[in-house]
């Protein structure tokens, strides 16, 4: 039986007790996060979950395996392993990348579904420092954000592995394999393929009810946390396996509170909309969003492409995602992006790009977008992003569309589609509806001239716009 003891503190492992979860500020605050969505699945550069579709009889990820590396049978995702090296990765250069493009937090990932361990794990080979690149890569990503001032945290994909790892015991259907046992079968694996054979797969059940990995997940999750002390920590799915995630979040959050003198300043992302749940943590919403002001704090986590690198790739635009970052503020979320990494851990010509004109971006119009809280309305105008599912298609926005943040007495008033025409209007701050305004700066190029009236706010705009898109006025309102 593991171990269930706790760090003691100011949560107790309940839902009561930790629905009195507080977001901490520097979250609030920090808007805007880079996520390393690395490990061995990147080797094969051909996209997410290939160490379980590379078991799936007729999947692309399959075909290209066996084209590649052989048929799993002889060669599995055990020899996939043995092929990253992460021989170019220079987390600190990465970090102040990420941290001129604005980043405010980072996120390493832990472990993915497919049973590997970023860090020196004390419970299982399986995990970079005794194989692979024989480096703690956890350990290297949370050095370089402290010095470079971000909290850090981790992401844990573990939960549900056990289920999602099953098809490496089947076999070819047919063709020249058919037949014959992939390499999951191999005893001497077990530890990193699973003995999950007589247990429903990931099309039942997301999380297994097999206790014994319940109590897996919870020794590697601990030893996490008691390892690395982190910042944040993301679960991928809602809080795992009854008493024993109840148990890693009050751990999680006693273990911050022992750090900063009593209070909790981590935060615990999961994915289950239930209101009695989503109030322990933070509510982390996969590649989309809200539709509306949400009254808790919440993160869309995405990608500029797919999780794990992928040659096949169509990235997101810097464009789109500087209105993704302005939509999701606007509705007081977080973005929490993915740059996928080569195997070896350096990026791509055209991530170094994205990266850098967001830095661009950023530097203009951070100030509309950190700190900040969302005003009365998330925006105006006749368009809305699509909310449906894991669609994340860019928007064509109208002239008429505004996103809004506010802080103290002032409103950040994005305009999504700029105006050629030099004139502007923002409907919702015509007079009779709030107080009078004072001062109207476009950021980036100066004061502008305005007129108030029962119409709206009609801004004369400047000639020259100061960046691509997504251009921010900054309104003063009279105290």
């Amino acid at each position: 039986m593991v171990d269930m003891a706790i760090e003691k503190g100011p949560f107790e492992p309940t839902w009561e007790s930790l629905r009195q979860f507080q977001c901490p500020g520097w979250y609030r605050d920090a808007k805007f996060g880079i996520w390393s969505h690395w490990g061995p699945q990147s080797v094969p550069m051909y996209g997410d979950w290939y160490a379980r579709h590379m078991y799936v009889e007729g999947h692309d990820q399959y075909r290209y395996h066996i084209r590649k590396y052989g048929h799993p049978s002889k060669f599995g995702y055990k020899d996939v392993i043995k092929l990253w090296k992460a021989e170019k990765f220079d987390p600190e250069g990465l970090m102040s990348l990420y941290v001129e493009a604005g980043a405010k937090y980072f996120v390493a990932q832990a472990a993915h579904h497919d049973n590997f361990h970023n860090w020196n794990s004390s419970q299982h080979r399986w995990n970079s420092v005794k194989m692979g690149p024989q480096k703690d890569i956890v350990a290297l990503w949370q050095s370089a954000a402290h010095k470079a001032g971000l909290p850090f945290g981790f992401s844990e994909h573990i939960g549900a592995t056990f289920s999602w790892y099953k098809p490496n015991k089947g076999a070819d259907q047919a063709g020249p394999y058919a037949g014959v046992p992939y390499d999951g079968n191999d005893p001497a694996c077990e530890d990193l393929y699973l003995p999950n054979r007589d247990f429903p797969g990931i099309e039942v059940e997301w999380y297994t009810r097999s206790p014994w990995w319940h109590e897996k997940w919870f020794t590697y999750v601990k030893e996490l946390i008691d390892l690395y002390h982190p910042d944040l920590l993301y679960s991928d799915g809602g809080v795992p396996f009854g008493q024993y995630g109840l148990n890693i979040i009050a751990h999680l959050y006693n273990t911050s509170a022992r750090l900063h003198n009593g209070v909790n300043q981590a935060v615990y992302n999961q994915k289950d909309k239930n209101v009695d749940v989503l109030s322990v943590g933070v509510y982390d919403i996969e590649r989309s969003q809200t539709p509306a002001i949400f009254p808790y704090v919440w993160q869309t986590d995405t990608s500029v492409g797919d999780w794990f690198y992928n040659v096949r790739d169509i990235y997101k635009t810097p464009k789109q995602l500087a209105e993704m970052l302005v939509d999701i503020v606007s509705k007081n979320g977080n973005l929490l992006l993915n740059i996928p990494q080569r195997p070896d851990g350096s990026l791509d010509d055209e991530c170094i790009y994205l990266l850098q004109r967001t830095a661009a971006w950023i530097k203009i119009n951070g100030e509309g977008i950190y700190g900040t809280r969302p005003w009365t309305v998330a925006g105006e105008g006749p368009t809305s992003v699509l909310i449906e599912g894991f669609r994340e298609e860019a928007v064509s926005w109208s002239i008429e569309d505004f996103r809004f943040t506010a802080k103290d007495n002032l409103v950040y008033a994005f305009q999504m589609k700029w105006p050629e025409g030099g004139k502007t209007v923002i409907r919702c701050l015509a007079t009779g509806n709030g107080p009078t305004v004072t001062n109207v700066t476009l950021l980036g190029a100066g004061v502008v001239n305005f007129e108030q009236n029962s119409r709206g706010l009609a801004i004369d705009l400047l000639e020259q716009k100061p960046c691509d898109y997504a251009q921010c006025l900054r309104v003063t309102l009279a105290l």
